[in-house]
């Protein structure tokens, strides 16, 4: 029997909260309640890996592939399980001079969280650090994670220790890896570190309720894994070997893609590129190790940039664009093969956007991953030869109004869309198409569309304008703060998307748990 399911697109730090940023605490919960009550399987989110100011505090450039990020550790759930006080929250929102938002929190600032979070996060491990080394529970989180935590308690500690420097500019005997100097590390620093294992341990332990939450009741919970790593991480570092260096380890040729629909000068990104041969010399261990983490993690996967394991665009470190690239081919089949050895199934989706070239659909056909269809792309140029448009459309793919990077459907159809764009959307359905209904009406193509899953912005479900748009590409100011209001997503703004679902044989009937 044909499963034809659907969701919801909406990450962690756009949920409503008393704290700043949404996180996994009672109002994680209480949308997963939502969607389970409005017939839903899936929810979709963005990395869950840390993030920072000083590169945009975007969910796609970590300091960790493996890490999460402890802004999203509730401190209801920490006083719940007894970690801190009521008074430990108030004092570290006093030392940070942060306040309880009413409801015209809209957007999260990033700064004044990590700082809430620093000072709370202290506290917690104070309060626990006389119990952890007799905490069986904390034990085996540990030993079960050494393969990533230790790099990982190491990086951001010594990253600390010397004003936040980049690991190149750290002395050499650390910056290296030099086994005594980081023998000595450890043993100097332990305190440190163990406080960087905790936090990891409350994150993952936060993580695992809601999950289990989400199980319960009848959800799919989608991750998604970037495909390549920031250079100043705990990955690059302990993996020096495993990427394109130079002696001093700086990046010989940076990721990126060329001219394309978002950019016309392209994108570059800055990430440091694979060694696939070494990689492949180690049997692909670095990369099987990271996915299995994040298909434990999740019921499914979005593998960003999916079109980098057929090939990828290689950009010279010192082009200021991403223009003079070009394209290298990658091992794609070899390593998911690897990975294929080790797990029963790979519940991936491929996102394959942008410029799509015979070698990836080959790719992705011999591995059977779904790709993607954007219904913000689907009404530009020969609609016969446009992969997006509806009745080009086929079962093995996920169907988005739009995605992270894309403004808001209401958004796209006031600024972006052209007249010849709005014109063949309105001619597609035969009625007339308007800023106020084209969200309602680009979420009916999707749910009607012939593809298994289906998956809408918790925006376009709202209706919201521009001014909720999640991300631009190729800026680096004011994105990944957009955030709801409390009670904003509701039975009542869900009560359409409900009956629509419903009608287009997507719904999963409301579940008693909710």
């Amino acid at each position: 029997m044909r499963l034809r399911t659907s969701g919801v697109l909406l990450h962690f730090s756009s949920l409503p909260s008393r704290y700043g940023i949404g996180d996994f605490g009672p109002e994680a919960h209480a949308f997963a309640r939502l969607l389970a009550r409005t017939g839903q399987t899936i929810w979709q989110f963005l990395p869950l890996n840390p993030t920072s100011p000083g590169i945009g505090n975007s969910p796609y450039s970590s300091p960790s592939a493996f890490a999460g990020n402890i802004l999203f550790i509730s401190p209801e759930l920490l006083l719940e399980e007894g970690f801190v006080t009521q008074g430990d929250i108030d004092a570290a929102n006093a030392e940070t001079f942060f306040h309880h938002e009413g409801e015209s929190a809209t957007r999260v600032e990033y700064d004044r969280v990590h700082r809430q979070r620093d000072v709370l996060l202290r506290k917690a491990y104070d309060t626990s650090r006389g119990t952890l080394e007799t905490d069986a529970s904390f034990a085996a989180f540990v030993n079960d994670n050494r393969y990533w935590l230790e790099d990982y308690a190491r990086f951001a500690t010594i990253k600390g220790a010397h004003d936040g420097a980049e690991w190149t500019k750290w002395p050499e005997p650390l910056a290296r890896r030099d086994a005594s100097a980081l023998a000595a590390w450890d043993a100097a620093e332990r305190e440190a570190m163990q406080r960087e294992r905790f936090c990891q341990y409350l994150f993952y332990r936060q993580w695992k309720k809601l999950r289990g939450i989400s199980t319960k009741l009848g959800l799919r919970l989608v991750g998604d894994v970037p495909i390549y790593v920031t250079h100043d991480s705990a990955d690059v570092w302990a993996n020096t070997r495993l990427f394109k260096l130079d002696e001093a380890g700086l990046p010989t040729v940076v990721a990126g893609v060329p001219p394309d629909y978002f950019s016309p000068t392209g994108q570059r990104w800055g990430n440091p590129l694979y060694d696939w041969d070494a990689i492949a010399g180690d049997n692909f261990l670095w990369w099987t190790r990271r996915l299995m983490h994040n298909l434990a993690m999740f019921d499914c996967v979005r593998l960003d940039h999916f079109r980098g394991f057929a090939g990828y665009w290689e950009v010279p470190a010192e082009e200021e664009t991403a223009m003079n690239g070009r394209w290298v081919e990658a091992p794609g089949y070899a390593l998911f093969s690897a990975l294929a050895r080790r797990l029963v199934s790979m519940p991936i989706i491929a996102e394959d956007l942008g410029v799509i070239t015979p070698d990836v659909r080959e790719l992705q056909r011999a591995l059977g991953f779904p790709g993607m269809a954007v219904l913000q792309f689907g009404f530009g140029g020969n609609l016969l030869e446009n992969p997006h448009t509806p009745y080009m459309q086929h079962r093995s793919q996920v169907v988005y109004t739009g995605t992270h990077d894309n403004p808001p459907t209401r958004g796209w159809f006031a600024q972006n869309a052209t007249p010849d764009e709005k014109a063949k959307l309105a001619a597609y359905t035969g009625s007339a198409v308007t800023e106020e209904n084209v969200a309602a009406t680009m979420m009916r193509l999707a749910l009607a569309s012939v593809a298994d899953m289906a998956v809408i912005p918790a925006q376009d479900i709202l209706n919201l304008d521009m001014a909720s748009r999640m991300n631009t590409p190729s800026t680096t100011e004011g994105n990944w703060c957009w955030r709801l209001l409390p009670g904003q997503l509701s039975d009542d703004s869900m009560a359409w998307f409900m009956e629509n679902t419903a009608f287009f044989g997507r719904h999963a009937g409301i579940r008693k748990e909710a």
